[in-house]
């Protein structure tokens, strides 16, 4: 591991500590900042001439500062001659616009893509993209990891009954992942019909599948942004009878009015990862944070030494 190198920028040094602490290591050093004109400062404080390097950086809220950090970050590295450069992306951020969906909008996360890979980036390695299809936006190899296996181990921890367990999909759109989850916590499936009013509003009408009533529900989503989605979806199965109601999610993003509403929704558990940090002022009683820094370290191994990344996530 003497060619290997991980760096960190500012938007969740946490992680990158417990990333090395698993692999043994020290995160290289350096010098991030800005300039009193707000411009981006990079100094990396360590020699990268040849060396494997992984730079961790999770684009998310203040999206733009974090991206542009990452992209510097990359072009320092690139200019001190490292052999090859891998962005680690926990959360990538404006992964929802990967479409357009009507005339005249962009296709931003195609747009950051090519900014990552024209930066200098051999390749990425990121986690539960909002959009499966983003991987191919880019002009770099992309091993893309699951949490899954962790949101998935600590339910199976709290030993639930299987005939009990109804695992729902908030919306049409994370019908594949509700599926994955039943098939390793068992239990029956369950779909929350949302329809989007525009682009800040959505409702959910009804449940298909089922049954809820008397049951322990399990709502999984790949990100909390304003929590409207989660907390509708968790209401509608509240009233269908449901008796506890846990719901987890990769990204914990917490925007806006999220909070509130996740306090006063009928929620008796929030499950989210450490990919994006949350700050002590966003957290609630009720709130689990697990982490994916074994996931993510055991993938940087693997990608150092040239292994199978699909290799993680076979079934036991």
């Amino acid at each position: 591991m003497r060619e290997l190198k991980i760096f960190s920028g500012r938007s969740n040094r946490d992680l990158t500590s417990k990333i090395c602490k698993h692999l043994h290591l020290e995160p290289a050093k350096i010098s991030l900042g800005k300039f009193p004109d707000g411009e981006n400062f990079c100094k990396l404080d360590e020699d990268v001439r040849g060396r494997d390097v992984f730079l961790v950086q999770p684009t998310s809220p203040p999206v733009n500062d974090n991206l542009f950090e990452l992209l510097v970050m990359i072009d320092c590295c690139k200019r001190a001659s490292a052999e090859r450069i891998t962005a680690v992306i926990p959360y990538f951020g404006y992964a929802r616009q990967d479409r357009k969906d009507e005339g005249r909008v962009p296709i931003t996360a195609k747009l950051v893509a090519n900014m990552i890979a024209r930066a200098g980036a051999d390749r990425v390695l990121t986690m539960d993209l909002h959009a499966a299809q983003i991987q191919g936006f880019f002009d770099v190899p992309v091993d893309h990891l699951y949490a899954a296996p962790v949101l998935n181990e600590h339910f199976l921890a709290r030993g639930m009954k299987q005939e009990d367990i109804v695992v729902i999909s908030p919306d049409e759109g994370s019908i594949k992942r509700a599926v994955g989850h039943g098939k390793r916590l068992g239990g029956t499936l369950a779909i929350v019909d949302k329809r989007r009013t525009n682009a800040l509003e959505v409702r959910q009408s009804t449940i298909i599948g089922g049954p809820v009533e008397g049951k322990i529900a399990l709502l999984f989503d790949d990100m909390i942004s304003t929590a409207g989605s989660i907390c509708g979806a968790a209401r509608l199965v509240h009233e269908a009878g449901a008796k506890e109601i846990h719901i987890a999610c990769t990204h914990g993003i917490l925007c806006g009015p999220a909070i509130e509403r996740l306090r006063d929704a009928p929620i008796d558990s929030i499950t989210v990862t450490d990919s994006i940090p949350v700050p002590a002022e966003k957290q609630l009683p009720n709130m689990v944070q697990l982490s994916v820094a074994p996931l993510l370290a055991e993938a940087i191994k693997r990608i150092h030494h040239d292994q199978s990344i699909s290799e993680l996530f076979r079934e036991p």
